[in-house]
């Protein structure tokens, strides 16, 4: 029992490993396409969303390929942590930081796209059995 729980937790953490360097990279290229083109600033934070969304559903699917069962309460545990990861980041960056109707929105999201993807890995992992 405690091989598959150290193994759960390590297969976690790899999707939220996975999760942030996603986010990273594309980050990387929409502020490289801010600067080098027209794109209006006012989309930011819906690139933002989408952004966050695509590296927590890829992350916990990637989490979920090897534990093979509970994909939706590790997708949604993935999807959970990452968003606490970024929120605390921020409050201790921005001393003006405060949950907004994005910030709700931001960790719906999260933990949405974290229970998908846990599913999707669980059901790719099984299908390739």
């Amino acid at each position: 029992m405690e091989k598959i729980k150290n193994n759960m937790l390590v297969n976690i953490g790899k999707g939220l490993g996975l999760s942030f360097i996603i986010t990273f990279i594309l980050l990387v290229v929409f502020s490289i396409l801010m600067t080098y083109t027209n794109i209006s600033e006012s989309i930011i934070d819906t690139v933002i969303i989408v952004i966050t969304a695509i590296s927590i559903l890829i992350g916990s699917s990637i989490g979920s390929l090897k534990i093979r069962k509970n994909g939706l309460i590790n997708g949604a545990i993935v999807g959970g942590v990452y968003i606490l990861i970024i929120y605390l980041i921020s409050s201790i960056l921005n001393w003006n930081f405060e949950l907004t109707w994005q910030s709700l929105i931001m960790i719906t999201v999260g933990v949405l796209f974290g229970i998908l993807g846990g599913i999707i890995g669980v059901n790719i992992s099984v299908k390739n059995t």
